[in-house]
């Protein structure tokens, strides 16, 4: 977020951070914004995400290897045709479907996160994309 100047960092195991916030992971300062916006458009939380495009989401698989940036690079390589971007490890967009695949900060995993538009395609993308590394 420094680096880029960017007022909102996101995870999908649940975790918001805020520019104003000093940058610190905070679910309540997120809860509080959702509830304000309810509250200033007395609108129901259902009609806040109805314009909200839904996607399925693998949630964060982890995976063991013995060189992250080799199994990055591999993964880069077969997608080399997509739009891909550097910014949090590499993030590949495909169409109806999109993936993030980066070194764990704490860990020495890979982390996968893939969200498309059904349960079938997702399963099928991560076992794709493991199967490039594995």
């Amino acid at each position: 977020m420094a680096e880029t100047g960017a007022m909102f960092g996101g995870e999908h195991s649940g975790h918001y951070y805020f520019a104003r916030n000093y940058g610190a992971d905070s679910g309540l300062i997120a809860a509080l914004i959702v509830l304000e916006r309810l509250s200033l458009d007395r609108s129901q939380l259902s009609s806040l995400l109805a314009p909200l495009q839904r996607y399925t989401s693998s949630g964060e698989v982890n995976a063991v290897v013995d060189s992250t940036d080799d199994a990055i690079e591999k993964v880069s390589d077969f997608f080399s045709d997509q739009q891909q971007d550097r910014l949090d490890g590499l993030t590949v967009e495909c169409g109806d479907w999109w993936f993030n695949l980066r070194p764990s900060n704490t860990e020495p995993l890979l982390r996968l996160n893939v969200e498309g538009p059904d349960e079938k395609h997702v399963e099928d993308r991560v076992e794709q994309i493991l199967n490039l590394f594995s």
